[in-house]
């Protein structure tokens, strides 16, 4: 059954997402504007800069590389997909944006998670029974490239994942179909877990529009 997956933006900066969504068997619809989000299956909020630390009643001490009218687009189509019941898959700024839209908040800069001269860290976590419980297993090493991370959980929200210093590394709202991950699996497609995350999405998306 064939899926569409919605990505705010133009592909050339979203490639890496688009290929991993395409393996494993979707497709996505790129745009600049809201108009036909709905017309897909699922949304995808991939990485990107900081969100505007006052979204989440902070001054700016460490956020950079925000862009508001994106973390405004964003919103807007969280409120149109989880007002359709729409499936919304968050990676690393994505979950930070599906963590704050529930009224969350970030820490600004935590250390040890962030990129090693351009490559991305890698670290052990811990799974909690959810929906990575089939895809990780308990243990599992997965990629960082971030430096800020969950501070307080947004409402509606479960922290199903965590890194050996507590860090949230992945959640999942209690009522609908949002998953967010801290880490990237479009950066892991030849191991198992960033493809059976694509997969796993793209079936819940399919599931929920039948």
């Amino acid at each position: 059954m064939p899926c569409t997956i919605f990505i705010l933006g133009e592909p050339e900066r979203y490639a890496n997402y688009s290929r991993a969504v395409s393996s494993a068997g979707g497709s996505v619809c790129f745009s600049d504007t809201l108009d036909p989000a709905l017309t897909c299956d699922g949304l995808l909020l991939p990485g990107g800069g900081d969100l505007e630390p006052w979204r989440y009643g902070q001054l700016n001490t460490d956020s950079r590389g925000m862009e508001p009218e994106r973390d405004a687009m964003e919103f807007a189509l969280l409120d149109r997909f989880t007002a359709a019941q729409k499936p919304v898959l968050g990676i690393c700024r994505g979950l930070q944006t599906i963590n704050v839209y529930w009224g969350g908040s970030l820490a600004q800069d935590i250390p040890g998670h962030g990129a090693v001269n351009g490559k991305d860290r890698l670290h052990s976590v811990r799974t909690e029974d959810s929906f990575l419980s089939a895809l990780c297993g308990e243990y599992a090493t997965v990629n960082s490239a971030h430096h800020q991370a969950v501070e307080r959980l947004g409402h509606g929200l479960c922290a199903v994942q965590r890194a050996a210093d507590g860090v949230i590394e992945a959640v999942a709202h209690q009522t609908l179909p949002v998953w967010g991950v801290q880490w990237h699996p479009e950066r892991l497609m030849s191991g198992s877990h960033g493809r059976l995350l694509f997969q796993a999405f793209l079936n819940l998306c399919r599931k929920k529009n039948l």
